[in-house]
């Protein structure tokens, strides 16, 4: 899977894309996802995650992760893929400033709040949505079960 890291803050360390790589090939595999995959992740500070948030959610308030997918199909689309042309999923922005605080406030690694988030992120791309309790449940299970399965749990 092609994954292209774009750090706007110039503050995330190799070892932190590297871990959100692996992390992300594992969950590839453990979703079936085609190795020809395409995302990209960028890391923005508070105040560019909220510019987004407030233009494409109406939410005027910084968030700690948004994903962006281009495979969503709506009612009545067909979305056609050749076999061994690459599939553009889309893209997760993770806001440093909300990982960092949430980190502290749920007394667990950086690392392990980076993992969750470009995990949370990916899953959305892929379709999987926590708007309704029966979404939320399989969508935090399956994340659970992807991050203790790659050895990242809290």
């Amino acid at each position: 899977m092609e994954i292209d890291f774009i750090d706007e803050t110039e503050k995330v360390s190799n070892e932190h894309m590297e871990l959100i790589e692996d992390l992300l090939v594992y969950a590839a595999k453990e979703e079936s996802v085609s190795p020809l995959a395409e995302l990209s992740v960028t890391f923005v500070n508070n105040e560019e995650i909220q510019q987004l948030n407030k233009q494409y959610r109406d939410l005027d308030k910084p968030t700690d992760v948004l994903s962006f997918a281009l495979e969503e199909e709506t009612d009545g689309e067909i979305t056609i893929h050749a076999e061994d042309l690459p599939v553009v999923l889309g893209d997760i922005v993770i806001s440093i400033d909300k990982a960092e605080e949430q980190a502290k406030d749920y007394n667990h690694s950086v690392s392990r709040e980076f993992g969750f988030l470009a995990l949370h992120g990916f899953l959305h791309l892929l379709g999987y949505d926590h708007m309704e309790e029966a979404e939320e449940k399989k969508m935090f299970a399956r994340q659970e079960e992807i991050l203790n399965g790659f050895g990242l749990s809290r």
